[in-house]
């Protein structure tokens, strides 16, 4: 039958990276409507920085497991599962949502009353084995790589719903990514050129800005060289941009208010420097700004980006690959901000 038993990486307390184990445990089964994945590829996110660390009202099984990013091979089937076998190669939507209430009704999954994350409100990726629900899996091609797959669906999918669906960007308009070496910051770049837009991006060294530009960025400045939001307003001749995506919070909400045109929009998805940041109540009602919160997905906007992605329309970005044995050491990279991409850890 087998070894019943998985390796994983976690931890049994919230800290700092130190806290993370090599850990041994029984090898789930897949309940009704549930798939069993060999996991052959997890990305990792800030997500995993947090949740190690620890996040408010956030309430755990012990020991636990991150990773949202998931790609492998289904090695079980549940009950009532039709559709995939054992075998097939897949990836994961990272979102989860209960499919029953008046918002999944409508097929708002990220604005699920139950809504959750994979590798944050249950056991993620980052081993062996791992279940998840049988509806989350998508089956993927047989020359696409599991490591490029798992690099694909957390930050492509919130970037996409950030710029396309809450964003409504549209062809000529201009749109500031800061951060642009992020993972989602990297999507985005692309998801706003094949949109037509005009990117302008901020970012660290003028490594990070030849690979912004590499990836589709028009105008790109480095942070730590220059003033980026008087900078962003020189270049769009001192108009500003129609829309700003925004996750860095207290440390640049203020400028990114200055960085807006006249009607132009705010889309926030993340808090990394802090959730109170200095806002300046004029710049919205002068410049009349439309602020937009935006989280994870739908299972429709899935489905659109991970066939862009299939076609090559969108390429993930894959800044280094770790194996199991180095997990810390991965964890350590997306820490210290020195990616360009998505770092992934190759499982087995």
């Amino acid at each position: 039958m087998g070894r019943q038993t998985l390796k994983a990486i976690g931890f049994y307390e919230h800290g700092d990276i130190d806290k993370l184990q090599f850990l041994e445990l029984p090898r789930p089964e897949p309940a009704r409507g549930e798939v069993l994945i060999n996991v052959k590829a997890v990305a990792l996110n800030h997500l995993d920085l947090w949740v190690l660390g620890g996040l408010p009202a956030l309430k755990l099984e012990m020991p636990h497991i991150g990773g949202s990013d998931i790609a492998g091979l289904i090695a079980g089937l549940g009950d009532g599962v039709v559709g995939l076998q054992v075998g097939q190669r897949v990836v994961v939507n990272p979102t989860l949502s209960c499919g029953n209430c008046a918002w999944c009704r409508r097929g708002e999954d990220s604005l699920c009353d139950e809504f959750g994350v994979i590798g944050e409100h249950c056991r993620g990726g980052a081993a062996e084995y791992v279940v998840v629900p049988a509806r989350n899996v998508m089956p993927m091609p047989d020359d696409f790589s599991f490591i490029e797959a798992a690099a694909v669906p957390l930050v492509f999918l919130t970037a996409w719903r950030a710029l396309i669906t809450r964003g409504q960007l549209r062809p000529g308009e201009s749109v500031l990514i800061l951060g642009a070496s992020g993972g989602v910051a990297s999507a985005a770049i692309q998801i706003a050129r094949l949109a037509g837009a005009t990117v302008y991006a901020v970012t660290s060294s003028p490594d990070k800005m030849e690979k912004a530009r590499a990836l589709g960025a028009d105008w790109v400045v480095d942070r730590t060289q220059e003033n980026w939001s008087s900078a962003v307003y020189n270049a769009t001749n001192r108009q500003g941009v129609d829309l700003v995506l925004e996750n860095v919070g207290a440390a640049t909400w203020f400028d990114s208010l200055r960085s807006a045109r006249k009607g132009g929009r705010i889309v926030t998805y993340g808090a990394t420097s802090g959730p109170r940041p200095q806002t300046d109540i004029r710049y919205i009602f002068w410049k009349q700004l439309t602020i937009l919160g935006t989280t994870m997905s739908t299972r429709s906007e899935f489905d659109d980006v991970m066939n862009l992605v299939w076609q090559g329309k969108l390429k993930p970005v894959v800044d280094s690959v770790f194996p199991m044995e180095e997990a810390h050491a991965a964890y350590r990279r997306l820490q210290a901000g020195e990616q360009f991409g998505k770092v992934v850890i190759e499982i087995g």
